[in-house]
């Protein structure tokens, strides 16, 4: 393994207080520079406009279009079957570290592990911010209602993997546990200094694991370079938002067709698992969106 690991009492106790927990030097030397050349072939890809998956300039949510003109901010599916450096992303996903970590935040064994989003966050062409808000809780949920879907149990894991220094991520920790404020329902979407927040600072190879209905929002600098790995795995089992939350992003359209065979034997093994749990979510696209802008 790369890092040695916090216990899984230390990472959920940390996750349960803050809504994130961040685990310093998990991947370094021979294997971060291999994850950061593969990372710049896909955004020079992208930025070409040879890869149709991309988060485009200035929106913040899907669906994205496929025109790269106006910049981007991020690169999709990067598991995808037609992704030429999609082996070297396997290998950080499926990496030994990574699922030691989620399988200890979440509680879990291996075999229920599924399969879900890999993404890249990139330094965006020209300064660009999101809004402040929860993945998976839009802003005019009431609060009773919010209250509610908070306490749902820990079905999922969400993390940045930075390849860079990367201070981008704005949390208001704590945030998780309860509705919004009167002021955090009534301020700017793109207030600057909401009251608590807190600029999470990270070094090349941190991984940030953080609750995605934290209060959050993303600040990016078009001239520092930004390569963050974006991924999500979850445990088998899961209900119909966690389901339209990983299906809007499209994966459902090309996850039969994912290759893993090429990945070391006990790797290989445990990526077939996970597709297989992913692809029993179903294959729709149209499962309608958590967001709009």
């Amino acid at each position: 393994m790369e890092a040695q690991l916090p216990t899984s009492s230390e990472l959920r106790a940390d996750l349960d207080r803050d809504g994130f927990v961040l685990i310093r030097n998990a991947f370094s030397g021979e294997t971060l520079d291999r994850y950061r050349t593969a990372a710049q072939k896909a955004v020079d890809l992208a930025r070409s406009g040879k890869w149709p998956y991309i988060r485009t300039l200035p929106k913040q949510f899907p669906p994205w279009n496929e025109d790269a003109s106006h910049g981007i901010w991020g690169v999709q599916h990067l598991l995808h079957p037609d992704m030429p450096e999609r082996k070297v992303f396997a290998e950080s996903y499926f990496n030994d570290t990574m699922l030691e970590a989620v399988c200890r935040l979440l509680q879990c064994e291996r075999d229920v592990l599924v399969l879900e989003l890999y993404n890249m966050l990139v330094r965006p062409d020209r300064d660009f911010a999101l809004r402040w808000h929860r993945d998976d809780i839009g802003p005019d949920v009431p609060a009773k209602e919010e209250e509610e879907r908070l306490k749902e149990p820990m079905m999922h894991t969400q993390w940045n993997l930075a390849l860079f220094d990367d201070a981008s991520l704005v949390v208001v920790p704590g945030s998780h546990k309860r509705a919004r404020t009167d002021m955090e329902r009534s301020a700017d979407p793109f207030e600057d200094d909401m009251p608590g927040q807190k600029v999470v600072r990270m070094g090349p190879g941190d991984i940030l694991f953080y609750n995605n209905n934290i209060l959050h929002r993303g600040v990016y600098d078009s001239t520092n370079e930004r390569m963050t790995l974006h991924g999500t795995m979850g445990i088998a089992g899961t209900d119909a938002a966690r389901a339209r939350n990983i299906l809007q992003h499209g994966i459902g359209s090309w996850a039969k067709e994912a290759d893993f065979s090429n990945l070391p034997p006990d790797m290989r093994d445990i990526a077939k698992g996970m597709q297989g749990r992913l692809i029993s979510m179903g294959g729709v696209d149209d499962v309608g969106y958590s967001q709009a802008d």
